[in-house]
């Protein structure tokens, strides 16, 4: 609070409209506030960029990019961009205020999801993704703490600020390896081009930690983690949660493949199997092979046998007295069937009396034999003793329930009441898994009746950010398509499918058909790449289309148009918009990958740095030869052809020492070694491993008795040393 009190902001009233309330979170690049709007009269969160980085051009540019990016968004799960301010004196982002918690939080709250919501939570965030993909926006930081869950459990997404414009040309010098390195993809640790099937990496990565309560790749050492994201096969799903479903797993596999090839290639695309897996959970995608499964940890089917082996019995059973007690609960409904059948089958007056007894006789000794094997097996296998964990019966049918556990708790209906999981299905228990109880204890449980169907309402005229909100809160979920409509305005709603008044069951789809305006007619974009802007000027405006231009770096003549925002021979209507991009004509950096041979026998984490005439150029990612593949890569970037002096530092020691001198072609995309020795640049820092070296010295001493009756005696004395040198030990490597 005394920080509060301290901060300037605090009571500022920002454009005369929005006055600064309370500070609410606090990041590295800029605070957030919950602010009111004087003038509309409701709560906002406004972010203003920290005064130490308003002067620093990336952090302004990262900053205004986050306000553009989102601005460009309208969807319910995406947090909404009100207002900007950019002057001199403050920069500051209005937006949409979030009653709720962090996605981060709920995790660490609740630890391993139910499957029914993550898989709710993760298809709200890939709606989200779809429709900024489709904007060709990507968020390049999907991390559960970019990600805010309200009461009611919608989810909204939200930092944009290292999103990429998926049509900027080519990749620019920072386009480095940014994002949170748990949850990072492989191309963006490498510092590599990242497009949409990078957020669905770090989907499927937030999808296993919910499942699983563990991160994939976990290390102190970030560089590790990072490392590990590259090289490294993540353990199993259900090597960790043996319950979880094999259609999940497969689902998390394949949105983490390291190649992004090999990835959901749309958010869509993963969206439909996590509704195919709600449809059918046993369902098998066959994205993971039979020999791969097989190759899966052995334990995977000990952890489910002994599921419940937790339990710890803490006194010896009473056979007698717990296995009549069992019977006594367990077949209080089945007296009144025995009580029917003795009098329909009672034996005749007429028997004589010592058939009777010995029946009685029989029957006992049949009952006692019973109830011995119950006890017995009972105490052999069943999963809960004297004192036991309490085992989770949440997704049990309730009858299975009883039957499973009846004999050991008191299984007491709460309430019936509508669930997304079946009928006659328990969604709660009043004690939780894995808490001590006793036996006979009660637990309170509540079993669905069911879903609840829902009346689609007719949104017919409505605009869109509204209905599709409305759809999400009724629980289910919507898909956006856009259509030429004569009589409805750009932006309403056409029509849905279903139908208005159409029953529905919560977590249904409904495909919302959004009007684009009167079908006007449409041209096919010219090609305008090559083209002088005001060539290009002349036949937009024949074409009846709008131009805008801005400039940028090319190896294209000054002047000369390098790109469009919309492909050539593209059917627009008339009246579009197309970006062109000219060239200044100041050369277009180019990339070229430097290779170094790891030796053999490296051991530990180190990172190369270029230098260029004495200035720093680049520095190479940190690379742990553990997880290398004999060979560590480095992206350059510039111009013509540059001599580089490189030098290899070892993360550990901080030792480093010069490999040698690289000629890069950029042109040309070549390399030439000009000098290097990378075995000694390693060695010199202390990089390779050490062998020990042993220096036996042997030492005789003989000594002669001459006492009469006793033998001359010999004693031989042995000294062995070893000595181990140090690991600097014949190196130049200087620390710093």
């Amino acid at each position: 609070m005394e920080k509060d009190r301290n901060d300037k902001n605090i009571g500022k009233k920002l454009e005369g409209r929005y006055e600064i309330v309370e500070r609410i979170g606090e990041g590295g690049m800029a605070d957030v506030y919950r602010a009111n709007d004087v003038v509309d009269g409701k709560p906002v969160a406004v972010k203003i960029l920290k005064k130490e980085f308003a002067e620093n051009e990336e952090f302004l540019r990262r900053f205004r990019n986050e306000s553009k990016a989102t601005a460009l968004l309208s969807h319910p799960n995406i947090v909404k961009i009100y207002d900007v301010g950019f002057s001199d004196r403050i920069q500051f982002i209005v937006m949409e205020y979030i009653d709720g918690i962090t996605l981060n939080e709920y995790i660490e709250q609740s630890g391993v999801l139910d499957w029914r919501d993550a898989v709710h939570f993760v298809t709200q965030i890939l709606r989200a993704l779809q429709h900024a993909h489709s904007k060709g926006i990507v968020h390049r930081d999907i991390k559960p703490q970019n990600i805010m869950m309200l009461r009611d459990g919608t989810i909204k997404v939200m930092d944009f600020g290292i999103a990429k414009f998926a049509r900027e040309e080519g990749k620019t010098g920072t386009d480095k390896a940014i994002g949170t390195v748990h949850y990072i993809s492989p191309e963006q640790a490498r510092g590599a081009a990242t497009d949409a099937k990078s957020d669905l990496y770090s989907v499927g990565v937030m999808l296993y930690e919910m499942l699983t309560g563990k991160k994939p790749f976990d290390h102190e050492n970030p560089v590790s983690v990072a490392v590990m994201h590259m090289q490294a096969d993540p353990k199993r799903p259900r090597s960790i949660q043996p319950e979880l479903a094999f259609g999940l797993e497969e689902i998390i596999l394949k949105a983490m493949q390291k190649d992004p090839a090999d990835r959901y290639q749309s958010a869509r695309d993963m969206m439909d199997d996590l509704e195919t897996f709600k449809e059918n959970t046993a369902v098998v995608f066959g994205y993971v092979t039979p020999e791969e499964e097989a190759a899966a940890p052995a334990e995977d089917a000990e952890n489910e046998k002994n599921r419940f082996a937790g339990a710890v019995v803490t006194e010896p059973a009473d056979a007698e007295d717990d296995g009549y007690a069992e019977e006594d609960d367990y077949d209080e409904d089945e007296d009144e069937d025995d009580d029917e059948y003795e009098e329909e089958d009672r034996p005749s007056l007429f028997v004589p009396i010592i058939t009777a007894v010995t029946c009685v006789v029989i029957v006992i000794a049949v009952i006692l034999g019973v109830k011995f094997i119950i006890d017995f097996m009972n105490n052999q296998d069943d999963p809960i003793s004297e004192s036991y964990k309490m085992p989770s019966l949440v997704g049990m049918d309730y009858e299975e329930a009883k039957q499973q556990y009846g004999h050991l708790l008191q299984i007491q209906v709460e309430s019936y009441e509508y669930s997304e999981l079946g009928k006659d299905k328990i969604f709660y228990q009043s004690i939780p898994v894995d808490d001590p109880v006793n036996k006979g204890e009660s637990v309170k449980v509540k079993v669905s009746k069911g879903s609840r169907k829902v009346t689609l309402p007719d949104y017919v005229g409505w605009d869109f950010v509204t209905t599709s909100q409305q759809i999400v809160n009724l629980g289910l979920s919507v898909d956006e398509r856009y259509t030429f409509d004569d009589n409805i305005e750009a932006g309403k709603i056409v029509s849905t499918d279903p139908p208005a008044f159409t029953e529905m069951e919560p977590g249904d789809y409904v495909v919302v058909y959004v009007s684009k305006g009167k079908n006007k007619d449409t041209v096919p974009v010219p090609n305008f790449i090559g083209m002088t802007y005001e060539t290009a000027l002349d036949t937009a405006a024949a074409c009846k289309l709008e131009l805008v231009r801005i400039e940028g770096n090319s190896n294209a003549p000054k002047g000369e148009i390098v790109s469009q925002s919309i492909n050539p021979t593209e059917p627009v209507v008339e009246g579009t918009t197309i970006t062109v991009t000219v060239s200044n004509g100041i050369p277009a950096e180019q990339e070229v990958q430097v290779s170094f041979v790891i030796p053999e026998d490296a051991i530990g984490t180190f990172h190369i740095i270029f230098y260029e005439g004495g200035v720093v150029h680049t520095t190479g990612p940190s690379f742990n030869v553990d997880y290398a593949t004999g060979t560590t890569k480095v992206s350059v970037s510039g111009t013509g052809v540059v001599d580089f002096f490189v030098r290899l530092v070892n993360d550990t020691n901080m030792l480093n020492t010069t490999i040698g001198t690289y000629k890069v072609d950029f042109d040309n995309n070549t390399v030439t070694v000009i000098e290097a020795d990378i075995e000694a640049a390693f060695a010199a820092v202390g990089g390779l491993k050490v062998e020990t070296t042993t220096t036996t010295t042997e030492t005789t001493t003989t000594t002669t008795t001459t006492t009469t009756g006793e033998a001359d005696t010999t004693t031989t004395t042995t000294t062995t040393t070893t000595t181990v040198p140090d690991p600097a030990e014949g190196g130049e490597g200087t620390e710093g």
